[in-house]
């Protein structure tokens, strides 16, 4: 039996299959706004044949941006213009479409991944024009010579979670099919969630239950502000890989707690919240932690990080250590990937009808037309 390519459900949200495309962030927004790329680069992963799409994190705020080029959806102009490129875009695929939710915290304020060595990814401090004053849970700069976040207020924090819940309904109105939070990656979310990087003494830092309330709240809010026929789910780092900080039994306690509030799947990552991390990179490296949380909690997953092979995605979901594989350098690589995938696994997979000759195998008949 072949388990790839076989239909899945999100709370009510029916897929094609099991192959998700996560959020890739693609630096190119003109002030929070959707641009030309994004009409180009959605129309790529939207006429893959994966089973879903989640567009890249997008701020919530203009603080929570990971760079002054990354998209936002906080006012009416990045709301009309998000609408206007989907609109544009769906013409031409049925595939459902998600967005990832997201506050960079102390990592945000950096500039692009393609400058110079030195410069990629690092910080632009606030005195320089493209910059500003990052915020965290606690003072603690991310590179050691960065200028260091604002300890959020209990205002700064009851803002955020407003700000999520905001953008949840600028979601729905744009037309977006489910919404995913980024609580990974050693963003805003996820600092809140590891004591290596929450030092508070309130409410919101110490206590495993008072780290994890920022998360829940925001959780709660946009689920209220999200109509309920819509799924909303989360993306989580289940381990810091490092001594002292979070790790899976944590994070399956967390995933408990989201699975009581409704929340139907959860995006299984890891890492990135510091640098003295030590991961044991390899090809489907994070699918343990998948199979974990899946077995813990009792929660399906989806899992992540460096599947590259169908075979290799396909055993992962045969062997139960996920329920859908997320693909995304490689879906950047070669945008067909899934039809790659459909090839090599002998499956079908939907393409449009312009592309119906290109089967270099007709014999096979892989497109769904």
């Amino acid at each position: 039996m072949n388990h790839l390519f076989q239909p899945w459900k999100i709370g009510d949200l029916q897929l094609e299959n099991r192959i998700v495309i996560p959020p890739l962030c693609q630096y190119s927004a003109n002030n929070g706004k959707v641009t030309e790329w994004h009409r180009m680069h959605w129309g790529n992963m939207m006429t893959s044949g994966a089973g879903l799409f989640i567009i890249e994190a997008t701020g919530v705020s203009p603080e929570g941006r990971i760079s002054p080029y990354c998209l936002g959806l906080w006012s009416d102009e990045m709301q009309n213009a998000m609408h206007e490129a989907l609109t544009a875009v769906r013409q031409y695929s049925k595939m459902p479409i998600a967005i990832q939710l997201a506050h960079a915290g102390r990592k945000a304020s950096t500039y692009v991944p393609w400058e110079s060595k030195e410069m990629g990814e690092r910080q632009i401090p606030p005195s320089d024009s493209l910059g500003w004053q990052t915020i965290a849970p606690s003072p603690i700069p991310f590179f050691e010579n960065d200028n260091p976040p604002k300890e959020m207020r209990i205002e700064d924090i009851q803002r955020i979670i407003q700000a999520f819940g905001d953008a949840a309904r600028r979601s729905d109105a744009v037309g977006i099919d489910a919404i995913e939070i980024h609580m990974a990656h050693g963003y805003l979310i996820h600092e809140f969630l590891s004591p290596l990087s929450n030092h508070r003494t309130d409410n919101y830092g110490g206590s495993l239950e008072n780290r994890m309330r920022f998360a829940l709240e925001i959780y709660q809010n946009v689920r209220k502000n999200f109509p309920a026929h819509k799924p909303v789910w989360v993306r989580i780092s289940a381990t810091d890989w490092a001594e002292g900080g979070w790790n899976v039994e944590e994070a399956a306690i967390f995933c408990k707690k989201l699975k009581e509030l409704g929340c139907p799947v959860i995006h299984v990552s890891s890492g990135s919240l510091i640098l003295q991390q030590k991961i044991p990179v390899g090809a489907g490296y994070q699918t343990g932690l998948s199979q974990q949380i899946r077995q813990k909690v009792g929660i399906p997953t989806i899992a992540v990080g460096l599947i590259t092979e169908p075979e290799l995605a396909e055993s992962i979901l045969a062997t139960g250590q996920a329920d859908a594989v997320a693909i995304g350098r490689a879906m950047m690589f070669n945008p067909h990937w899934p039809w790659v995938a459909a090839r090599k696994l002998r499956q079908k997979v939907t393409a449009p009808p312009q592309y119906s000759r290109s089967e270099p195998f007709p014999q096979q008949h892989i497109f769904k037309v």
